[in-house]
């Protein structure tokens, strides 16, 4: 099969001709159709994550058709149309048991763990508890944006933030996980203010339904704004780029008794990022972690997209080949560019 391969962190990708994946016992073999490019594809290129071997295949935002089968596999057969989440769980860990796949102790991550699918053929294991079967209105391209930013999203804003009608909501990040959370968090009934460096993604970001703003190039005092534009505070605030800055600025853009939810990841060396505790005492905040979304809770989603109150389709931004998305994901740290970029040709 064809597929984009890096030798070393922080080097140019190649496609090449590498032996076709076989599935697992428990697994499958997925016909790689659309592949979403992810900030967290960068993370893991520029040497971030330390379950990454060398050489490397990245991509973890798939949606194809299944190939092959493995033994043990009987809900899944060839040809049949699906996704998967980004984090896929072992199925018999604590965490899964109680249906926390998303935290699984022994997490399958394809693009990071194994293989990914900058690939003509991906494998994944465990695929009774992993697959997720696509209804037949939702195509590949939009399928695969929904695999970690969408996915990731959806959970941050309706479970752990618990957001609810008529709150506001600050998301600070326009990138596809930001723009993600802005249309789910206007899906809910909440009010959203949009905050990030980027005119034209701040545009893009009330298209889809931002009810206010904020340039925090063009502000003296981001939080100020948010404050003022919410009436005191946001009842929550999403950090959905992973920058330190960020990190406290949202915390302190929360009204008494706000969720700060965690959505972007941190660049290596930024982990340990200061936190205004006193806010955190004297308002009665949460600070809460997101980490994607598990495969049995797609379909609440899946209505949801279905009867029209989301559109992930809007958030798309380009389709590339494997040769152009190979330099997408290499020159990702630019910010440029608006919406989600897949691969569709392989």
């Amino acid at each position: 099969m064809r597929a984009a391969i890096y030798e070393q962190f922080q080097q140019p990708l190649n496609v090449e001709i590498v032996p076709d994946p076989s599935p697992t016992d428990d697994g499958v073999v997925i016909a790689v159709k659309a592949c979403g490019i992810c900030r967290s594809d960068w993370h893991g290129w520029m040497g971030n994550d330390p379950d990454i071997g060398l050489p490397h295949v990245p991509g973890h935002e798939l949606a194809g058709l299944v190939e092959a089968v493995g033994a043990n596999v009987k809900s899944f057969r060839r040809g049949d149309r699906v996704t998967v989440p980004f984090v896929c769980g072992c199925g018999s860990c604590p965490q899964c048991v109680s249906g926390n796949q998303q935290i699984c102790d022994q997490q399958f991550q394809p693009g990071f763990t194994a293989w990914g699918a900058f690939a003509e053929y991906v494998a994944i294991n465990h695929a009774e508890t992993n697959l997720v079967r696509l209804p037949d209105d939702i195509d590949f391209v939009t399928a695969s944006s929904l695999g970690c930013r969408f996915v990731t999203s959806f959970r941050a804003v309706k479970e752990q933030a618990r957001v609810a009608e008529d709150e506001w909501v600050a998301v600070w990040g326009c990138g596809g996980v930001g723009l993600s959370a802005i249309m789910i968090a206007k899906a809910l009934g909440a009010n959203v203010v949009a905050i990030d460096i980027a005119d034209d993604k701040l545009e893009f970001a009330k298209n889809i339904g931002a009810d206010a703003v904020v340039n925090s190039k063009l502000v003296a005092d981001s939080v100020g704004a948010v404050k003022d534009l919410t009436g005191g505070g946001a009842h929550v605030s999403i950090e959905a780029l992973g920058h330190p800055e960020l990190v406290f600025d949202s915390i302190s853009s929360l009204r008494k008794r706000g969720r700060h939810v965690q959505v972007g990841i941190m660049e290596a060396g930024m982990h340990n990022t200061a936190i205004p505790m006193n806010l955190v005492i004297g308002r009665e905040l949460e600070i809460i972690g997101s980490h994607g979304m598990q495969a049995h809770r797609y379909p609440e989603m899946f209505e949801m997209i279905k009867d029209g109150r989301l559109a992930p389709e809007k958030l798309i931004g380009k389709a590339v080949s494997l040769e152009e998305g190979s330099i997408e994901l290499t020159n990702m740290n630019s910010f440029s560019g608006v919406g989600v970029t897949v691969i569709t040709e392989f």
